[in-house]
C-alpha cells in the first residue's frame, strides 16, 4: 500500500510508525516542511513543501492563528497536487494537523483515508487554559479566540477517517461524535535501550561555564522542560528550590531546559523580573539563595538524546510538572529508566503516575508539598528503589514500544488499509 505522512517537523509522533510501516513493505512517503540532505531515511522517501507567503499585517488577532494554519496547508496542498501530477495516489494518509498541513488533502486525493495524531483540543475550562491563578484571562474575548482556535481540528472533523491520541485523557478533549474515532495508543518509549545503567556518568557545562561530573553517586535532583516555562511547572520548581537547597545541604540540581517558549505565551514586555520566564524566576528567588548554595544549581540548557537520558539514568529524584496539557515523553522516559518521580496530580500525568506506587504526586501549586516529597525520597533510598521499580514495571507494561505500541499502531494502521 503506499502510504503518506504529514508532519512539519517529520518524523515527530511518527519516527518509529513510519519506519515500521515500511519495513512491512509500504511504500511511504512524507511531506514536510524540514530539510532534508537525503532523499530516504529509514525506507521512507521524503519529499518537502515550501511555504511562498507570511501571515497578514493587521489581521485580527482572534484569526491570526488559523491564517498560519490555512498557509501551511495551502502549502502541502500544492505540493500535494505536485504528486498527484507524478501518479502518486496513496491509500492512506497519517496527519499530525495541528499546522494546518492536512486542511486540504481530500481535495486532492478525495476517495483517500485520513487518519489524524489526535494531540489536544482546547476549551475554556478543565484544561490548561485558566488552570493557573497567576496569569488570569485579562480580555474577556479570550473565550472567542479560544473557540476560533479550535477551527483547524473542527474542520478535520468533517474530513478524517479516524484519529489517533497518545493518552485517553488527551483523546477525552476532543468532541463527540469524532471521539468516537480515535484510538488511544501511545507513541511508545523503547524501555529495552531506555533501562537503568548504576554506572552512568555526566560531564556538564553549566550556564556559568562551570564543568561538572555527575554519577550515581552524587545526590542529584533532576528537572527538565522544552523551553523553562509556567505550563511545564518550572515556577513552581524553582519557588521550592530555595527550602530543597537548604534542607539539602549536598545535593545538586540540574535543570535542563531553553529559555523561549514551547506553550504558553512570553512574559509580557518590561516584565519586571526580566525577558524570559528562565530569567524571571531566577530573579524572584535568587535573594533567598546563598551564593555557595547557588553554585549547586546548574541551568545546562539543552542537551542532546544521549547525554539527556545518562541524566536521567544518574538522578536521584526527577521532577515532573505540567499544566493538564499534552503528556511529555520525558516522563515515560524517566519511568522507563528506574527513576524515583515527583510529578504534579494534574492530567494526564495520573494515567502513568499512581501516588506512592509508580511515583509520587503533589498539587502543581503546593512548592510546600514538593520539598517534603523531594527531600523525602532524597533520604529514603529503599522507597526510592521500589518506586523506580515499578515505574520501571509500569512503563514495560503499558508503554513498551516494540511489545505494546507499536503492535498496536500497526493494528491501527492496518484496520484503516483494509477498511
Amino acid at each position: 500500500m503506499r502510504i503518506l505522512f504529514l508532519h512539519q517537523n517529520f518524523p515527530g509522533q511518527f519516527k518509529h510508525l513510519a519506519p515500521a510501516l515500511a519495513r512491512q513493505g509500504h511504500a511511504v512517503t512524507t511531506l514536510t516542511l524540514r530539510k532534508f540532505e537525503q532523499a530516504e531515511w529509514q525506507g521512507v522517501r521524503l519529499a518537502g513543501y515550501e511555504i511562498k507567503r507570511g501571515s497578514t499585517p493587521g489581521m485580527h488577532p482572534w484569526v491570526s492563528d488559523f491564517e498560519t494554519k490555512v498557509v501551511r496547508g495551502e502549502a502541502c496542498f500544492r505540493a500535494a497536487l505536485q504528486l498527484r501530477q507524478q501518479g502518486f495516489v496513496p491509500d492512506l494518509v497519517i496527519a499530525h494537523p495541528g499546522w494546518g498541513e492536512s486542511l486540504f488533502v481530500k481535495e486532492v486525493w478525495p476517495h483517500t483515508r485520513l487518519a489524524v495524531y489526535c494531540e489536544f483540543h482546547y476549551h475554556p475550562h478543565g484544561g490548561d487554559v485558566g488552570f493557573d491563578p497567576e496569569f488570569p484571562v485579562k480580555d474577556d474575548g479570550d473565550v472567542c479566540r479560544l473557540r476560533l482556535k479550535n477551527l483547524n481540528n473542527l474542520l478535520h472533523f468533517e474530513t478524517a477517517d479516524a484519529g489517533l491520541s497518545p493518552t485517553r485523557w488527551q483523546a477525552s478533549t476532543f468532541p463527540q461524535p469524532f471521539r468516537s474515532k480515535i484510538t488511544v495508543v501511545h507513541d511508545g518509549i523503547d524501555t529495552a535501550a531506555l533501562a537503568a545503567n548504576p554506572q552512568a556518568s555526566l560531564t556538564l557545562t553549566t550556564s556559568a561555564g562551570q564543568r561538572i561530573t555527575l554519577t550515581r553517586q552524587d545526590e542529584v535532583i533532576t528537572f527538565v522542560n522544552r523551553n523553562l516555562e509556567p505550563y511545564r511547572g518550572y515556577h513552581s520548581f524553582m519557588r521550592a528550590l530555595p527550602q530543597m537547597l537548604q534542607r539539602r545541604p549536598k545535593a545538586r540540581f540540574v535543570i535542563v531546559g531553553g529559555a523561549d517558549v514551547s506553550y504558553g505565551a512570553r512574559p509580557e514586555p518590561g516584565h519586571p523580573g526580566g525577558k524570559t520566564w528562565r530569567e524571571i524566576y531566577i530573579n524572584e528567588v535568587r535573594g533567598r539563595i546563598s551564593d555557595a548554595d547557588w553554585a549547586r544549581v546548574h541551568f545546562v540548557g539543552y542537551l542532546d538524546y544521549a547525554h539527556f537520558i545518562t541524566l536521567l539514568q544518574l538522578s536521584t529524584v526527577h521532577v515532573y510538572l505540567t499544566y493538564p496539557f499534552v503528556l511529555s515523553w520525558s516522563l515515560l522516559e524517566a519511568m522507563s529508566v528506574g527513576c524515583a518521580i515527583v510529578a504534579s496530580d494534574t492530567a494526564p500525568v495520573r494515567e502513568a503516575i499512581r501516588h506512592d506506587e509508580t511515583g509520587r504526586m503533589v498539587d502543581f501549586f503546593d512548592t510546600g508539598a514538593l520539598t517534603a516529597q523531594v527531600c523525602e525520597l532524597l533520604a529514603d533510598a529503599p522507597a526510592r528503589s521500589r518506586l523506580g521499580a515499578s515505574a520501571r514495571d509500569f512503563a514495560c507494561a503499558h508503554y513498551d514500544l516494540k511489545s505494546i505500541c507499536l503492535p498496536q499502531q500497526l493494528a491501527w494502521v492496518s484496520g484503516l488499509l483494509n477498511q
